[in-house]
């Protein structure tokens, strides 16, 4: 009698599961757990690929930032077998961006997976319901058997098993090299310090080939287009090789015998040096009257000024008469002196026979002497000049 409830129990519990099975039940997984995310009154189906999905199981959590939004509803395969298909059901009230992407973590060291939803930045468009994340926005975190794999790995068959013999090389090579290794090291303290003092010609350095940069970057296509026509110059430089070459050793040989020159002439041209040195300062002191003379010596006998005058073999004289009546009688009644000198009357000789009474006689006219007319000069400017100083 004591072991009637038990068993009837588990008849009542084995009924309860076969009927459930007949409504449709299909295992554990369709049981919700207790305290999962809450989903609203309109949630949305979110379809996510991942390339290895671990250990994920349905019912496991769906976070953004930690916080419960969602939970796994289905994992599948994908039709062409690559990728694991997870299907989540998120809250309705919640809003992600188009561009989301998904990621499988651990809630702790030996805690449940879940799937971890974090936004793009910046965002584009929005998450809507049948919204697909394509793999390459999806990933997962290394697991501990991983990290402790590595880490075997590393203490195996790695080097720390060399440590030592790496630490005992190195002290091998230090000892004995003490004061030397101090030296580097002052000098590189002697390096770093002067590198700091710079820096601010450092910075400036690099924003000068930054600005270079970006200028060079704008005439990408002249650039371009330069390097396109070097080409044929270089050809031409490739022809003219031999011809370079054979100039440079000439210039290479006229260089030595001129420095060879210089030098076993260095003392007397010192001294010819020297010797100019007066003759160049007396024409630093004549200034500007040597250019002025140097214009006689073009012209000579005449000044440079007579050249206006020659047109031909005839010598033009240009004269200027001022005819300003004013002027002229201003200077007439301002003047102090005659202008012209009039000559002083003098007595007349006593007459050989008796003067006439009551008058004088009347003083004699000078009567100018005109001269002979000469011959009109011949030959041009030749003969007036010949004329004009009294020659032939």
């Amino acid at each position: 009698m004591s072991r009637r409830p038990p068993v009837l129990a588990a008849l009542l519990t084995t009924a309860a599961l076969a009927g459930c099975s007949t409504g449709g039940f299909s295992g554990m997984y369709e049981v919700p757990l207790p305290g999962g995310a809450d989903l609203g009154e309109h949630p949305y189906r979110v379809v996510a690929h991942f390339g290895d999905v671990l250990d994920l199981v349905p019912q496991a959590g769906v976070k953004v930032n930690d916080v419960a939004v969602g939970r796994v509803e289905r994992i599948e395969l994908a039709r062409d077998n690559t990728t694991a298909v997870v299907t989540m059901l998120v809250n309705g009230d919640l809003r992600l961006p188009g561009n989301t992407g998904a990621e499988l973590r651990q809630s702790s060291l030996l805690g449940e997976k879940f799937v971890e939803l974090h936004p793009a930045s910046p965002p584009s468009g929005t998450l809507a319901d049948g919204a697909v994340i394509p793999l390459s926005r999806t990933g997962r975190n290394p697991e501990i058997e991983e990290v402790l794999g590595a880490l075997s790995l590393l203490l195996n068959g790695g080097g720390i098993e060399q440590l030592r013999t790496i630490v005992h090389e190195v002290n091998t090579a230090l000892e004995g090299n003490e004061p030397e290794l101090r030296e580097a090291l002052a000098n590189i303290d002697t390096v770093v310090t002067v590198l700091d003092e710079e820096k601010r010609n450092i910075t400036r350095a690099i924003d000068a080939i930054d600005r270079l940069s970006t200028t060079l970057a704008r005439q990408t296509d002249d650039i371009a287009v330069a390097l396109e026509h070097l080409a044929p110059g270089l050809r031409v430089v490739n022809e003219q090789r031999n011809s370079l070459v054979t100039m440079l050793n000439a210039l290479h040989r006229l260089s030595t015998v001129a420095v060879d020159t210089v030098t076993r002439s260095r003392d007397d041209l010192v001294a010819d040096l020297k010797a100019l040195a007066p003759t160049l300062t007396k024409l630093a002191e004549a200034g500007s009257d040597l250019p002025n003379s140097l214009q006689f010596l073009v012209t000579y006998p005449f000044t440079d000024y007579f050249l206006n005058a020659v047109k031909g073999d005839y010598v033009n004289v240009d004269v200027t008469f001022d005819l300003d009546l004013s002027v002229l009688l201003e200077n007439i009644e301002n003047a102090s002196t005659p202008l012209l000198p009039l000559p002083t009357p003098q007595p007349p000789p006593a007459p050989d026979g008796p003067a006439e009474p009551g008058g004088s006689a009347a003083p004699p006219l000078p009567l100018p002497v005109l001269p002979t007319p000469a011959t009109p000069p011949s030959g041009g400017l030749t003969g007036l000049l010949g004329s004009l100083l009294g020659g032939p």
